[in-house]
């Protein structure tokens, strides 16, 4: 390992309240103080189809000692989720702009669906959205990649391996030419099984998170970041296989 590099633990997809199947205590300061306990290093929020949520978490990161990536899962024309990763406010906004343009308009059923709710610091309500988050925008995964890369972030296509939501189950495979800049599996397999069936996709770098939507779960599943500073350049460095920086996926699963 390269000197002056450090390990940290890192979950990396993470849902709060404002995502509609999140649940309500999903608040930016419980997510805060539940990964500090379990021992998280890093945390990023993806609520879907929104960053809304990622500013104020970030804030209580700061104010804590965790570092908190602002990204947000995104579900593409296929219906398949999408992890995008930006480094400042600017490029998030920018984001959040291309998604409110894209997202069908549809108002949210929270009777059916679940609210979605933007809250502060102390958990107090400040907002919600209107338009319901779990629909797919009209924009397929390539023109997601090109505009996640256009404003300066980082794509990585979903836990590519589930069931449902997925590359795989939407498209049956995982493209071979695929614009990305990792890959995410989920809890059900190892980065190794995977390459057992899917060897052309080892020209990636893997990830596995939690993908929480409940308190109790973040860091079930957590990545061992090898990089020397918790910053995003560190992370893209690392994400990338770059400079010595690397990722070990799956030697930290806490669950089965």
């Amino acid at each position: 390992m390269e000197s002056g590099l450090h390990p940290y633990k890192a979950d990396l997809h993470i849902h709060t309240v404002l995502s509609p199947c999140g649940d309500l205590e999903m608040s930016p300061i419980n997510i805060v103080n539940r990964a500090l306990e379990r021992g998280l290093d890093m945390i990023a929020v993806t609520d879907h189809n929104t960053t809304r949520q990622v500013k104020v978490t970030q804030k209580i990161g700061r104010d804590k000692g965790l570092f908190v990536l602002g990204g947000v899962e995104v579900t593409s024309q296929e219906e398949a989720h999408c992890l995008a990763y930006f480094p400042d406010d600017e490029k998030l906004d920018r984001f959040q702009l291309f998604l409110d343009e894209h997202l069908p308009k549809i108002p949210n059923d929270e009777d059916r669906f679940g609210y979605q709710l933007i809250v502060d610091e102390n958990e107090e309500i400040v907002g919600e959205e209107e338009y319901h988050l779990l629909n797919a925008i009209d924009v397929d995964i390539d023109g997601i990649y090109e505009e996640v890369h256009r404003i300066g972030g980082l794509f990585i296509p979903a836990h590519v391996n589930k069931g449902t939501t997925s590359l795989m189950s939407q498209l049956g495979f995982v493209p071979p030419d695929l614009k990305a800049d990792g890959i995410e599996i989920n809890r059900f397999t190892t980065k190794e099984e995977f390459l057992k069936k899917f060897a052309y996709l080892k020209r990636f770098s893997f990830i596995t998170d939690s993908d929480a939507h409940f308190v109790d779960n973040i860091a079930d599943v957590y990545n061992v970041i090898y990089m020397k500073h918790r910053t995003y350049d560190e992370f893209r460095l690392a994400l990338l296989g770059e400079e010595g920086r690397w990722i070990d996926t799956m030697a930290f699963r806490t669950k089965q």
